[in-house]
């Protein structure tokens, strides 16, 4: 599997309150919640998103509170990928959840800038900038992960139907 797309990044403790602001918690609406993605640190971010793109944050992105509305929003904004120093565990397990690829690599995380087009291979966990023509080495996610991320969440990869 292979994600690849324009870098929006952000900086340590992203939390979940920034990710969605609590007064957007009274919907589950997917894109609602995407439409109010990153707001309050990023006006335009939902304005320049787009289908593919990847999220670059630095240390402890998606701590907070343990709700799901947060690895939602970045999906339904279009967001494929989140690479990030660490992730609170929470936000980790949660984006494993709904089928929110997300690898943790201190080097891409530092390297990477906004605007940068990056290419990740799930696979080997190879991440390679595009723009700067470098590549970084993230942990690759075991099959059984790589399969629920495909199939677009843990319901949906063990669902019969």
């Amino acid at each position: 599997m292979i994600a690849q797309g324009t870098v929006h990044k952000y900086g340590d403790n992203i939390d979940t309150d920034v990710i969605i602001p609590a007064r957007y918690l009274n919907t589950a609406d997917h894109a609602e919640l995407a439409s109010h993605c990153m707001e309050d640190i990023d006006k335009t971010f939902v304005n320049k998103v787009k289908k593919g793109d990847i999220m670059v944050g630095g240390a402890n992105f998606g701590c907070g509170s343990s709700r799901e509305h947060a690895p939602i929003a970045i999906k339904a904004a279009g967001v494929d990928l989140v690479i990030a120093k660490t992730f609170a565990r929470i936000f980790y397990r949660n984006a494993i959840n709904i089928g929110l690829a997300i690898l943790e690599c201190e080097e891409a995380s530092e390297k990477i800038s906004a605007g940068d087009e990056v290419s990740v291979d799930f696979d080997t966990g190879v991440i390679t900038n595009l723009t700067k023509n470098e590549t970084y080495k993230a942990q690759p996610f075991p099959p059984f992960i790589q399969e629920i991320i495909t199939k677009g969440g843990l319901l949906k990869s063990i669902s019969k139907a």
